[in-house]
């Protein structure tokens, strides 16, 4: 009996993902646990495991396609079945017609998917020119684009309105998902971006933040001369330990000592319940850019990790986001966000509240600045600094004690290590 196997939800209310690559092929035998295919979910690119063995039936989509979670993607038959073409020719509604034997060569079966069938229509090749690589000779989606690369260039079936010779255009522009978009408006030339992926996830979370909090940002500045000073002495002493130390790992020391005198800044409003949930973990996620877009790698639970330990778990989570090797799970179950847009040479932001935490703490570049002490003008590293809270939660007395208290760590960095 054949299964029907549907995208699986692999995260917390994902909805679709895009097909990024096929591992197996029509005919192919799969054991259980056996990766599929690639799939980039929300945030991260994930391989859908076989949930039992069997042969490839039929791959129901191209590579690049949009599946909704529940749609099927892949037919596996048993082990003992006969794979069956999905799309067998000279069969009608009401079975086959015996004709008399014609005086010509047998008309060789072609045995391809829809899919391919379509493809192949795209690509203005015919199937009966194609050799199957698949099993009983199966037509596979590699072969059809490898005899159209071999062609040098196809024809598009459908001849665009006033034309009355088909179009000939370059393999390489043609993909399975290709719609005809234009390439010019009113004012000149322009290119077309899918909205999917990690933008579209970034776009609809913002969003969803921005509609949902009430959001209110305040700035201040700290002077962290005397931190820069404990992080080049560190950096000394573990500069054969394979191990970045960036300001951030203190960073985040501090943040987590603030959020201890101030729980409502490390919270969630729950509106169904109509509750404040004050969390008493300490995760805290740190905004990564990168070439895909922002994504959140969550340090779990900081504030039992010393410095070096923050520092190798913050550039182990950095390097997995930026080439999408991240596992889902450490994206979740943030408590707090830190963004350092300094790293990028901003000053000062509004960050976006990463919904359902109730504050977001940004980070801008660190200057060297003319500050007075003791009545004299000395220059000295200051560090700009951006606190976006949900007001339905955090007031903004108890947002400013929560900077001040930070400011506090960060100027007398012997205080985070008691």
């Amino acid at each position: 009996m054949a299964l029907e196997f549907k995208l699986p939800d692999v995260g917390e209310g994902l909805t679709e993902g895009e097909l990024l690559a096929w591992l197996v092929q029509e005919g192919d035998r799969v054991k259980e646990g056996q990766p599929l295919a690639r799939i980039e979910t929300d945030k991260a690119i994930v391989e859908i495991p076989a949930p039992g063995d069997g042969v490839v039936s039929e791959l129901k989509f191209s590579e690049g396609a949009v599946i909704h979670v529940g749609e099927v993607f892949i037919v596996l038959a048993e082990l003992t079945e006969t794979v069956i073409p999905a799309s067998p020719v000279g069969v009608g509604v009401v079975g086959v017609l015996e004709e008399a034997p014609a005086e010509e060569a047998p008309v060789r079966s072609i045995l391809a998917t829809p899919v391919v069938r379509q493809l192949a229509k795209e690509l203005g090749l015919d199937l009966a020119t194609v050799t199957g690589s698949g099993r009983e000779g199966r037509i596979l989606e590699s072969d059809v684009r490898q005899a159209a690369a071999a062609a040098g260039s196809v024809a598009v079936s459908k001849s665009p309105p006033g034309e009355t010779t088909p179009k000939e255009v370059a393999v390489s522009e043609l993909k399975p998902t290709a719609r005809k978009v234009k390439k010019y408006d009113f004012f000149g030339y322009i290119d077309h971006v899918p909205f999917k992926g990690l933008r579209k996830t970034i776009a609809r979370n913002v969003s969803r933040s921005q509609q949902t909090a009430v959001t209110v940002t305040a700035t201040d500045e700290a002077d962290i001369t005397e931190l820069q000073r404990l992080r080049e002495r560190a950096r000394a002493l573990v500069v054969n330990q394979a191990v970045h130390l960036t300001l951030l790992p203190f960073l985040v020391r501090a943040v987590v000592a603030a959020l201890k005198d101030h729980p409502y800044l490390n919270a969630t409003l729950d509106e169904e319940s109509e509750d404040i949930i004050l969390k008493k973990y300490y995760n805290i996620g740190i905004a990564t850019d990168t070439a895909e877009g922002l994504m959140v790698p969550v340090i779990k639970n900081a504030g039992d990790k010393g410095i070096l330990e923050l520092a190798r778990e913050i550039q182990d989570l950095s390097a997995k986001a930026r080439d999408r090797s991240i596992d889902l799970a450490d994206l979740q179950g943030g408590s707090f966000t830190i963004t350092n847009y300094g790293a990028i040479r901003g000053i000062f932001g509004t960050p976006v509240i990463n919904y359902p935490e109730v504050a977001i703490i940004g980070l801008g570049r660190v200057q060297e600045l003319p500050r007075v002490r003791a009545g004299t003008i000395e220059i000295r590293q200051v560090l700009p600094i951006s606190l976006s809270f949900d007001h339905r939660v955090v007031d903004g007395g108890q947002a400013a004690r929560f900077i001040q208290q930070f400011i506090g760590y960060v100027e007398e960095p012997a205080l985070i290590m008691i």
